[in-house]
């Protein structure tokens, strides 16, 4: 079932794109997002990532479901600055951090979720030319992920059932919390050096010439995603700039 809800979404334009092209907007709307320190550029931006999230064919509800977590963290980041913040308008501080947050996050976790990890790993080595062994190590970590979930949830259950449990001891939680999370950080290095000697095994250690199994073409339409950024950002700068709400974050 962990496997079925982390695949990417199939369907769409952002779908259809190269990864490489992807993941190079994401970074150019991350790194015009952080550049900043007001409220209204990287709400331009957010705005601009929303709207090519919905023309790119990636539905709302998939978002919330699934990145859940980036919205609870934004607005918890926003609450905190609220709260304890010393800033002489603590309403507007405190958005101006919630949006940062998303317009930085949001493009990542939009471009995960259309990116099928294979695509991903080969796209790096043909396109970017990434070295073959740190791109298809990458790979299996990805693959592997889901299974963290379901130990997670097995070393819970073993420790249930040998009668190990906290109660209502807030201390005894914290130290079960950490004892599972050391088994579970064991067996991941254990698992991961018998894979990195599987891979060795079957070639991933050599340096000689590969062939291409699935050729990642860069399109057009790759470029104009990459272009489109570039224009987001700009005009998201100036705009914010005429209207004399810019301020960046050396200022």
């Amino acid at each position: 079932m962990m496997a079925i809800a982390l695949e990417p979404v199939s369907a769409g334009r952002l779908a259809r794109a190269n990864p490489a092209a992807k993941l190079g907007a994401c970074f150019l709307l991350g790194l015009g997002a952080s550049l900043t320190d007001d409220a209204l550029t990287p709400a331009l931006l957010l705005g601009g990532v929303v709207v090519a999230m919905v023309v790119g064919g990636v539905p709302v509800r998939v978002l919330v479901t699934r990145g859940w977590v980036l919205l609870v963290s934004a607005t918890g980041l926003g609450l905190t600055t609220l709260l304890f913040g010393d800033s002489q308008q603590p309403w507007l501080t405190a958005v101006t951090v919630t949006v940062r947050v998303l317009a930085i996050a949001l493009p990542g976790v939009i471009v995960m979720l259309t990116i099928d990890p294979t695509d991903l790993a080969d796209s790096l080595v043909q396109n970017t030319r990434v070295p073959a062994r740190f791109a298809y190590a990458a790979l299996a970590a990805l693959r592997l992920l889901p299974l963290l979930a379901v130990e997670w949830t097995t070393i819970k259950l073993a420790r249930r059932a040998r009668g190990v449990d906290a109660g209502r001891n807030p201390v005894r939680h914290a130290q079960q919390f950490a004892g599972t999370v050391f088994t579970l950080l064991v067996g991941a290095m254990r698992r991961g050096t018998r894979l990195a000697l599987a891979m060795d095994a079957r070639g991933f250690d050599s340096t000689g010439p590969r062939t291409v199994a699935r050729t990642q073409r860069v399109r057009r339409s790759d470029f104009a995603l990459i272009a489109g950024s570039v224009l987001l950002v700009a005009a998201a700068f100036v705009l914010s700039t005429a209207l004399g709400i810019f301020r960046p974050v050396w200022s």
